[in-house]
């Protein structure tokens, strides 16, 4: 609808003389009164002008040829747009010859009677005049209160947002906040237990087995630690994508049955209803992290379940996918809960046993890890002490068999390699060079890159345990130097490093390494690498 600056007053009226007369009449008050005056000489002519103006009142003659007065008020009236402009009709008949009815049902407001008389047609136009005027201020301040609503309803939103996002915030930080004070007393637990077993070691009088209890115990926290070190940096490099999958066809069922199975050979499982249905069903993973997967749900249904529960372990093909399902009977989870699950740091209440201790990140690296193969998990429970449902489900393939390469011997003295191990830290140095002649390996060490060149070439191992962080020459490049000797080139060499990122394997295989292996390294992975590497072509000693 166009906005106009002034009222406008149309007179409609075939006859040239009287239009004159009263346009002339009324345009002697448009500047007191602030309107404009527009004239048309035809019923038709008046409709082309409403359809271009707004209009304070219109002054229509009732006997026009063709179109009369009352069919261009109908016709007036009929649009929308100008339904409610007022008509006053001009007639030459008296009062009580004109259809009074008949033009109030057209439209009329009021009539005016030739000869018209200024005084009156001053006060009538007077009126509509300032109607037009009062209803374009309304207008304006509608608009103007239109526009100061829509402004007040965006900063509401922007506040409401604001507070929403605040709230998000300080629900994040309580979350952190709780985390690190479960991150120390997780931490604080095994170090305890391995500070005082190694001072139990060193009192007199203590007796062998005790000393052997000690020894349990600081590997078994050792391990422990080793976990949830492990846990941080995986949840790290999965949040940032820098995990570096390793995937191969994987029957799912398999993968699931074999972690049961370690489940019930430590006896983690013993007091628990451990149930399994598992039917096939092949996927493009890495079976290390699909363990880590499957491990941490049946760690979360043990942690939140009391002994003597069920846990049911199933895996079924549905359309294009395999999905694992790892329900239990435990606590449930609250509905306030159920959403936030796999978000980073939440965690149940913390007035939960907590004799499994964990960090509360397992969930989230367990959809990370999901997403990262494609996948997805979602949770599900009908609400405290009623148990809780997580459901994985992974692209599935078609599997094609691949046949495995018959086992190789490893070369060497009483089939185990030589074994070069170069390790600047003397404590980490003698402890795996123990431990690698316990395990019955012949093993040269030494302390630093050069050194270890030297050895390599005057020792000739099978393989070659390098740390990455040596002094003068680094890891990298030793691999390097090693590769680029015809003497040494064959040596197998495994990286020992305390990174694991995805750019971290990149570097370590681009310099020449076979394996790599993160700090600390777990003692049957090991001796898996080892021996692995040990079945390919070893060099001859110099």
């Amino acid at each position: 609808m166009p906005k106009i600056d002034k009222p406008k007053i149309l007179v409609v009226n075939d006859d040239a003389n009287s239009l004159f007369a009263l346009t002339s009449l009324l345009a002697q008050w448009a500047e007191q009164e602030g309107y404009e005056v527009l004239a048309a000489r035809s019923g038709q002519d008046a409709l082309r002008q409403v359809l271009m103006h707004d209009f304070a009142v219109i002054l229509l003659d009732v006997n026009m040829p063709g179109m009369d007065g009352f069919e261009t008020a109908a016709a007036i009236h009929a649009r929308a747009r100008s339904a409610d402009i007022p008509i006053i009709f001009i007639t030459a008949f008296l009062a009580d010859e004109l259809d009074r009815l008949k033009a109030y049902q057209h439209g009329a407001v009021d009539f005016l009677f030739t000869p018209v008389i200024p005084q009156i047609l001053y006060a009538k136009i007077s009126v509509f005049v300032a109607l037009a005027m009062k209803n374009e201020e309304l207008k304006k301040q509608a608009r103007q209160l239109s526009q100061r609503t829509t402004e007040l309803t965006a900063t509401n939103l922007r506040l409401t947002r604001e507070i929403e996002e605040r709230q998000t915030v300080e629900r994040q930080n309580h979350a952190k906040d709780e985390f690190l004070a479960m991150l120390g007393h997780e931490l604080r637990n095994p170090l305890s237990a391995i500070s005082s077993a190694a001072s139990l070691i060193g009192l007199p009088g203590v007796s062998a087995d005790g000393v052997q209890r000690a020894k349990k115990i600081i590997q078994r926290q050792s391990q422990h630690l080793g976990r949830i070190v492990d846990d941080l940096l995986d949840l790290s490099r999965a949040m940032s994508g820098k995990i570096l999958l390793n995937r191969v066809p994987i029957d799912l069922a398999t993968l699931v049955a074999q972690t049961l199975e370690t489940y019930r050979a430590t006896g983690r499982s013993t007091d628990y209803e451990l149930e399994q249905d598992l039917d096939p069903g092949w996927i493009a993973g890495d079976a290390t992290r699909l363990e880590q997967i499957t491990s941490n749900l049946i760690d979360n249904a043990l942690k939140y379940t009391q002994p003597g529960g069920r846990i049911e372990v199933r895996t079924w093909t549905e359309n294009d996918e395999v999905v694992l399902s790892v329900r239990d009977t435990g606590v449930g989870i609250s509905a306030e809960l159920l959403p936030h699950v796999f978000d980073v740091f939440v965690q149940g209440s913390s007035t939960l046993d907590r004799s499994q201790g964990g960090l509360g990140i397992g969930l989230s690296l367990v959809r990370r890890l999901a997403e990262l193969h494609g996948g997805s998990i979602e949770a599900d429970s009908k609400g405290p002490k009623r148990g809780s449902t997580f459901t994985l489900r992974m692209p599935r393939i078609e599997h094609l068999a691949i046949t495995a390469p018959a086992p190789a011997t490893a070369a060497g003295e009483h089939g185990k390699p030589r074994v070069l191990l170069i390790e600047d830290n003397d404590d980490g140095r003698e402890m795996m060079t123990m431990m690698l002649c316990g395990y019955g390996y012949s093993v040269e060490a030494a302390a630093d890159g050069l050194l270890g060149l030297a050895a390599a070439r005057s020792y000739g191992p099978h393989l070659a345990l390098v740390d990455i962080g040596l002094p003068g020459i680094d890891g990298y490049e030793v691999a390097r130097r090693l590769r680029a000797d015809p003497a040494t080139r064959a040596i197998k060499l495994v990286a020992l490093t305390g990174y694991g990122q995805a750019e971290d394997l990149r570097r370590v295989m681009d310099a020449g390494f076979d394996r790599h292996l993160v700090k600390p390294v777990d003692i049957d992975q090991l001796m898996e690498v080892i021996d692995t590497c040990a079945q390919l072509p070893v060099p001859v000693k110099q």
